[in-house]
């Protein structure tokens, strides 16, 4: 089985890497669809998901909807009481969701911890995409079509608000090489030899 967690601030190239990586191994890309388990598990609308999912308060979910990356209702959740609608709740729900993937057929799974929340998985090869500041500002604009100004909010908010979550839920610092097993500076090698990087390293991980 192949599982693979990813971790990508801004302008790392995660959303790129993460699918063509899946591709070439013949498993599912999970990103859009953890939200969406989640809203299902918890029965919410998947606003409610998305605006937990990965943060830390709603800031996060407003850039997500401006980037046009995800739809902003469930069809058909019923909604969950208030009293239920902890970030504790929502931090257990993704769990759930990223364990599941963890024991099916293999997966890539981009962000929410997965390296942290999968450490204990013996099979699992844990994968970290970085770079300097000033190089995913770039490499940001690039890969939205955005520019500089866009670029560097969105590196603020979007780093700022996966910075919190992982050390308000696992007291940890996302950014610490400890976590795992490769670490790529993305800026520095282009995208698609990234990719050749995380599937030669799949491959050469003993049985």
């Amino acid at each position: 089985m192949t599982l693979i967690t990813l971790s990508a601030p801004y302008g790392a190239g995660g959303s790129q890497v993460g699918p063509a990586v899946a591709q070439r191994l013949g498993v599912p890309f999970v990103d859009r669809a953890i939200p969406t388990g989640v809203a299902e598990r918890l029965a919410v609308p998947l606003r409610e998901a998305i605006e937990r999912d990965e943060s830390i308060g709603g800031w996060l979910t407003r850039a997500l909807l401006s980037f046009g990356q995800v739809t902003p209702v469930l069809a058909g959740a019923a909604p969950a009481p208030d009293h239920m609608l902890t970030d504790d709740a929502f931090r257990q729900a993704t769990e759930q969701v990223l364990l599941e993937h963890a024991a099916g057929e293999g997966a890539v799974i981009l962000g929410r911890a997965g390296a942290i929340v999968l450490r204990e998985q013996p099979h699992a090869l844990h994968v970290r995409l970085t770079g300097p500041e000033r190089e995913r500002i770039e490499q940001g604009m690039r890969l939205e079509g955005v520019d500089r100004e866009t670029a560097e909010r969105h590196l603020e908010e979007t780093d700022r608000a996966r910075r919190a979550y992982v050390h308000h839920f696992y007291r940890c610092d996302a950014r610490d090489p400890q976590h795992y097993h490769l670490v790529i500076d993305s800026t520095a090698i282009l995208l698609d030899a990234c990719v050749d990087l995380i599937v030669a390293a799949v491959q050469a991980r003993p049985d």
